[in-house]
């Protein structure tokens, strides 16, 4: 379980409204829960069987399809991430047993990435505590500063071909798999527990309907929800309005609003994404369950003056590359070079 950051500097008598208001929220529904459970797991299972059937028809179809089963694999990848921070349900054990269950759909080990995960929450925008659970992202100075192989090997892994589209696969179907000797015991065994499940899942339903079948329905899922799902974390925290900071001057509430993006995606796109365009309010709280967010950001007045990023102007942000502690802000190489050439 990723526990909540405790927020400091107001005494009880002097607690902000917005508090109050995601105090009331940071409690799961069980009957919302459940639901949510059955609406997402329910469609992506008949997906899968529709998938299969229309193989015989045209692999067209099954491609076609592949875009919804994905979107739900989207939303069960949120329950996962919900589990992981202990807001999904009350009990904690509930919370592991169904985050592992459904983390294995999704081809994700629960301790494993969860303990990625809660560093990720403790040191978002920290440009001194990089390099977990994050996109991997320099500062101008620090690129400057690479050989020219370190500089082509970044450039290569920014490259949104590289980010969205290969990166993607090799993390969920290959990196998943191999614990790393820094992780801790139960970390180590997630992904033990994992592997076995997924090979239990792809053995069984290869000798099913045979292998190559399973390979045509499920390569296809993974590829199109890993590429959504790393488009969506990499919005989040890399857009052009995004404060980063040292850590001698690093706040959390701070970097929950201002760190994180507030993604309004269009209604359906929302619901596929379980709510997490409401990233600042989860950040601010990772113990709101993601049904939840969108009535909690409405709720806080506060919140209003918070810009909105949109599906068009968030796929631009794909250009953004660099962090220019000058100017405060992301840039692209392209920035970088007019940058260097009015400097000369």
């Amino acid at each position: 379980m990723i526990n909540q950051p405790s927020f400091n500097g107001s005494k009880p008598s002097e607690t902000p409204s917005w508090l109050s208001i995601i105090k009331k929220y940071n409690k799961p529904d069980l009957k919302k829960s459940i639901w949510q459970i059955i609406n997402s797991l329910g469609p992506y299972v008949l997906l899968w069987y529709l998938m299969y059937l229309s193989l015989g028809i045209s692999y067209w179809i099954t491609l076609g399809l592949a875009f919804l089963a994905a979107g739900f694999m989207v939303r069960i990848f949120i329950i996962f991430h919900d589990c992981g921070h202990g807001s999904f349900f009350r009990s904690q054990r509930t919370n592991k047993i169904v985050g592992t269950l459904l983390g294995s759909l999704v081809f994700t080990p629960y301790d494993k990435w969860h303990g990625d995960h809660a560093i990720h929450h403790s040191t978002v925008g920290n440009l001194d505590k990089r390099g977990v659970g994050d996109v991997w992202t320099l500062t101008v100075e620090e690129y400057i500063k690479l050989p020219l192989a370190r500089r082509l090997l970044y450039r290569f892994y920014r490259n949104p071909v590289f980010l969205f589209g290969i990166a993607p696969l090799l993390s969920f179907l290959l990196l998943s798999r191999v614990p790393r000797r820094s992780m801790g015991k139960p970390e180590q065994q997630s992904v033990y527990i994992t592997n076995i499940i997924v090979a239990l899942f792809t053995v069984g339903l290869g000798l099913l309907i045979g292998f190559k079948a399973f390979l045509m329905i499920q390569l296809p899922i993974i590829f199109i929800a890993s590429s959504a799902g790393v488009w969506l974390f990499y919005v989040q925290h890399q857009f052009e309005d995004v404060i980063w900071s040292r850590q001698d001057i690093w706040d959390y509430k701070t970097m929950a609003l201002k760190g994180s993006s507030f993604l309004k995606l269009p209604r359906i796109l929302q619901w596929f994404s379980g709510n997490i365009g409401f990233h600042h309010i989860h950040h601010l709280s990772p113990m709101i369950p993601n049904y939840h967010l969108e009535q909690c950001h409405r709720e806080i007045t506060q919140f209003e003056p918070i810009k909105p990023i949109t599906l068009f102007p968030g796929l631009r942000t794909m250009k953004l590359r660099l962090w220019n502690e000058q100017l405060e802000k992301l840039m692209s190489f392209k920035d970088l070079r007019k940058l260097s050439t009015s400097s000369t």
